[in-house]
């Protein structure tokens, strides 16, 4: 099955091709290749091979030098793996694909109203969390996605520009209690401390007496990339997630975003109400 990337890169050539009026039997000839070859690549069923990125870019009137150099990145990568694939069928496929995305992400915006995210989530919340949503999983299979959930978090600390992460939790999240984990919630709300030390990460709490917001509709995440790829929406139920790609679609969770962020408590008295807890699960 094509990789996430070798599809993007299709959607994107596609795009370009068609923005400069070409047709696929053009656009080939000038490249010296049987249109058979730019419609794979471009359907995402063969490798685009990046030394020639330039020159068929250059067809299609794409001069900026950082999208060419993007471009040109992506089709290296196009057919890497993850680390993920060491973990087999215990990570679907659309799992695998928001994995993929999230590895190229530059940053990412959360608004979670019933839980911790999973970026910043401990190994025992997560393997709590996961055992209780994912009902049909074995003790080892929850086992594995916890470990998957804390592999991820890597992106958050890397040195070479870490992923950004702006995050709204509601109030009620920060509640829950586990009763085989009774000194759970509080090693979860010393993480979120800790977390929103580093500079890459924004945390926000919703209050329990908060204004109509749109994240009353649920958990959502607003994934943004270097140009030129367009910014990703995710939206998460009970049976995974599932992806919104069009620019209206995005426009519109960004703006609900900015909504949210403005109905939840500021940064300061945010990480106030972290630190007031934690010292009531201590005590």
């Amino acid at each position: 099955m094509p990789t996430l990337r070798r599809r993007r890169l299709g959607d994107a050539l596609r795009t370009y091709r068609r923005g400069a009026s070409l047709s696929l039997e053009k656009a080939a000839e000038a490249m010296g290749w049987d249109e058979s070859k730019l419609s794979r690549i471009e359907n995402a069923k063969a490798r685009m091979p990046p030394q020639y990125m330039a020159k068929l870019l250059k067809q299609y009137g794409v001069t900026d030098s950082e999208v060419i150099s993007a471009l040109i990145d992506l089709a290296r990568d196009a057919g890497k793996q993850g680390w993920w694939r060491a973990y087999g069928d215990v990570v679907g496929l659309s799992y695998k694909d928001y994995l993929t995305l999230e590895s190229d992400a530059e940053s990412t915006y959360i608004y979670a109203p019933g839980l911790i995210p999973g970026l910043l989530q401990t190994g025992t919340y997560a393997r709590e969390i996961i055992a209780a949503t994912a009902m049909t999983r074995t003790t080892e299979e929850v086992m594995a996605l916890a470990e998957v959930r804390k592999m991820r978090q890597a992106i958050l600390t890397k040195p070479d520009r870490p992923m950004k992460l702006w995050a709204v939790i509601h109030e009620g999240a920060l509640y829950q209690r586990f009763a085989s984990y009774p000194a759970l919630m509080r090693e979860q709300l010393r993480h979120l401390l800790d977390m929103s030390e580093l500079p890459n990460i924004t945390i926000q709490i919703m209050p329990l007496n908060s204004t109509p917001h749109p994240g009353m509709a649920g958990l959502f995440e607003v994934v943004r990339f270097p140009q030129p790829w367009p910014t990703v929406v995710n939206i998460e139920n009970i049976q995974g997630g599932y992806f919104l790609e069009g620019a209206e679609d995005a426009k519109v969770f960004e703006m609900a975003f900015e909504r949210i962020v403005a109905a939840a408590l500021s940064v300061d008295d945010s990480l106030e109400t972290l630190k007031a807890l934690l010292e009531r699960n201590i005590t």
